[in-house]
């Protein structure tokens, strides 16, 4: 027996052991203040280390849920998932940050940010710089993209962000209505004339003055004559005629890019609008002015400084009470 228990009393030594080995006990992190979080959070951000950033931003909400920084680090949480390709993660922490503070006063930046993001994710950056033709691709990202950029227009017509939204809803409104296109294209070569005739009254209708209305309604005037609906067809040739004089039928694909195009990378020849300046958080903003009204203070001074050494100091008494 004696044998035994010696035996079972190393054996329990040896289980104990190799937990504590093994990581038996987990190590936790160690009470941090918020202002120092946040910091170090803000630190990353401007040093691009968005996985760090986020891991920060993560970890002062779960600790500080009703702090002061919390719904500030609920936005830079959906700018770090934006630049740091996590288009799902953006989009679920923008649409919280709305369902939370639908009255905040930077709740137009949420709206534009996951915009953006549903933008950016229609285009990778194969489509972006090499000749593929995007039109054939499922538009769901950029009707995303341009419902979102919709709403912020539409609550918030004097947004910041408002101009940029309305250039990127026109870049969107050229993609949907070229995809329409290929579709209708689609449907003429398999003789679908109603749902060829269909398509291209959708962009006359809902995608004005987008480079593809003249290619709509030549495929209206076509699908109409095939159907026998000569008065329709009559129409949408003498309006294509009217406003489009010099518009010649042409296949209903995308041109591709030119050699131009191709051989720099899209940065010549390119049709897409001017990628604008990155959004800048509301913190990061903040933190701007302080630092141009602290400069300005600072200017004042100097220039004082100089004015008083110029005098002798004979006006800093008159300076001083008109100060106050």
């Amino acid at each position: 027996m004696r044998p035994l228990k010696v035996f079972a009393t190393v054996a329990l030594f040896s289980l104990l052991s190799a937990c504590s080995w093994f990581g038996g006990e987990k190590e936790v992190a160690p009470d941090v203040p918020e202002q120092q979080l946040y910091d170090e959070a803000l630190s990353a951000l401007e040093a691009d280390n968005y996985t760090l950033a986020i891991e920060k931003l993560q970890l002062l909400e779960a600790r500080y849920p009703f702090g002061r920084f919390s719904e500030q680090a609920q936005l830079e949480l959906i700018y770090a998932y934006f630049h740091n390709y996590e288009p799902e993660a953006a989009r679920a922490a923008a649409d919280r940050f709305v369902r939370l503070h639908p009255n905040h006063e930077n709740v137009d930046y949420a709206y534009y940010l996951k915009g953006l993001t549903a933008f950016e994710e229609d285009r990778s950056f194969f489509e972006k710089y090499l000749p593929i033709d995007v039109s054939q691709r499922d538009p769901g990202a950029a009707l995303d993209s341009f419902e979102s950029f919709s709403t912020l227009l539409r609550r918030y017509p004097d947004s910041e962000y408002a101009p940029d939204a309305q250039k990127r809803m026109q870049y969107l409104k050229n993609r949907l209505a070229t995809h329409e296109i290929h579709v209708a294209a689609y449907y003429m070569k398999r003789e679908g004339w109603v749902a060829a005739a269909n398509r291209g009254r959708y962009v006359v209708e809902n995608l004005q003055e987008t480079p593809a209305v003249p290619d709509a309604l030549a495929i209206m005037a076509e699908a109409y004559t095939e159907l026998g609906m000569h008065d329709l067809a009559q129409n949408s040739l003498e309006v294509l005629r009217l406003n489009y004089p010099d518009y010649q039928i042409r296949p209903f694909k995308k041109a591709r890019a030119t050699l131009m195009q191709t051989a720099t990378f899209g940065l010549v020849g390119g049709e897409e609008p001017a990628e604008p300046a990155r959004p800048v958080p509301p913190a990061e903003r903040l933190r701007s002015e302080m630092h141009e009204q602290q400069d300005a203070k600072a200017a004042t001074e100097e220039d004082r400084s100089l004015f008083s050494r110029m005098t002798f100091g004979v006006f800093d008494d008159d300076e001083e009470e008109a100060a106050q």
